[in-house]
């Protein structure tokens, strides 16, 4: 009989961290929402792309991959709401993945507000094309799409209004100071 291999500290923390980032941006996409009167396809603005984002910036690239795709495509899961599942469960991957990726590229660890920001900015594009195909996809037209573009940008700038002050707060704490 083969022995499991042990966990270390570093791998059982890693699971922790990202286990509760899931249910972290789970958690901040149901709690709070505003429906958005110019999205009729169920757009609204919720704080999960906030927590995803400040994910990228504490935790990096992987983190807020997981976080993203699994928390908010759980969201939709949960909610009803699953024709949009594949296109999150894509989208919001890829989104925490690239900001992560930049914010913690050259060694910067998610300590540089302007690589954050940028690799927030970089995101979003990524965001609305995998949606933009998606739901052409999931309703058989290319016009529905556009009208999601809106509500879909609000949805960023909101989260990027949120996630920068509240991550170079967190960022001066004790925890993340050791870390980075």
């Amino acid at each position: 009989m083969q022995k499991a291999a042990p966990y270390s500290s570093t791998r059982t923390r890693q699971l922790v961290i990202t286990s509760m980032s899931i249910a972290l941006v789970l958690i901040t996409t149901l709690l709070v929402k505003i429906q958005l009167p110019i999205a009729p396809n169920g757009g609204f603005v919720h704080l999960g792309t906030a927590m995803l984002f400040l994910i990228a910036i504490l935790f990096g690239p992987r983190t807020a991959m997981i976080a993203g795709a699994v928390g908010m495509g759980l969201y939709d899961i949960l909610t009803g709401f699953m024709i949009w599942f594949p296109g999150t469960f894509i989208a919001r991957g890829l989104q925490g993945l690239i900001v992560g990726w930049i914010a913690w590229s050259g060694g910067r660890n998610g300590n540089n507000v302007k690589f954050n920001l940028l690799g927030m900015i970089l995101s979003i594009p990524v965001m609305l094309a995998v949606y933009f195909v998606h739901e052409g996809i999931a309703f058989s037209s290319w016009t529905a799409p556009v009208g999601s573009i809106p509500g879909n940008l609000i949805q960023n700038v909101v989260g990027i209004l949120v996630a920068i002050p509240v991550g170079i707060a967190l960022k001066k704490t004790r925890f993340f100071r050791q870390r980075g």
